[in-house]
């Protein structure tokens, strides 16, 4: 069974971005040794925009052959013009008010988004899948998340879009591993206890 990792960049206290949704206060901390990090470990998790401006975009996937973000997250991309954000990946959104997919290469989710993570659990194969992000998403999700990744960035964002933005359950997970990088990111791995 595969499973499905939260890779999620976070505020010390908790918050993916601000109240509208920006990530924009944690790109100062995206310096050459945390690139070189995600480069060498998680190249999918660069959306192909990026990966073509780091001159990284023929590297192979490690960890993820699918990507699973929300609306909010996927307007990010459409705002400036890209309609396949993650083209190295099978693209899945989970959006209740778009239509139709502006792009073939991604797939839209209007309804029971966890049918379709369970569905894709279920396939065969070596690769996870990535839940790139979207507070409520993550929320709706939670009983689903196997792994989080979560990359905390010395910045206190006092408020915004918290990590899980959805009511649920307690959920345990145990700590794997701890990376610490010179800038003060901290780069913890958990995996689900069940």
């Amino acid at each position: 069974m595969r499973k499905l990792t939260y890779f999620v960049a976070c505020s010390i206290d908790g918050f993916i971005g601000d109240p509208g949704g920006d990530a924009g206060p944690f790109m100062p901390f995206v310096d050459e040794e945390f690139l070189a990090c995600l480069t060498a470990e998680y190249p999918e998790t660069i959306a192909s925009q990026g990966r073509r401006a780091l001159g990284v975009d023929d590297l192979e996937n490690r960890v993820f052959d699918t990507v699973v973000q929300g609306r909010a997250s996927y307007q990010l991309a459409l705002d400036i013009g890209v309609t396949s954000p993650y083209a190295h990946l099978r693209q899945y959104v989970a959006s209740r008010t778009l239509a139709e997919s502006p792009d073939p290469a991604v797939r839209i989710v209007a309804d029971d988004i966890v049918g379709t993570v369970r569905e894709l659990k279920a396939e065969d194969g070596e690769f996870g899948i990535y839940l790139c992000g979207g507070s409520q998403l993550a929320g709706e999700l939670i009983d689903e998340v196997d792994e989080l990744v979560v990359k905390t960035y010395p910045v206190v964002l006092g408020s915004g879009l918290p990590m899980f933005g959805s009511g649920f359950d307690v959920g345990a997970f145990t700590l794997d591993e701890m990376r610490l990088f010179g800038n003060g990111v901290l780069v913890r791995t958990y995996r689900r206890k069940r």
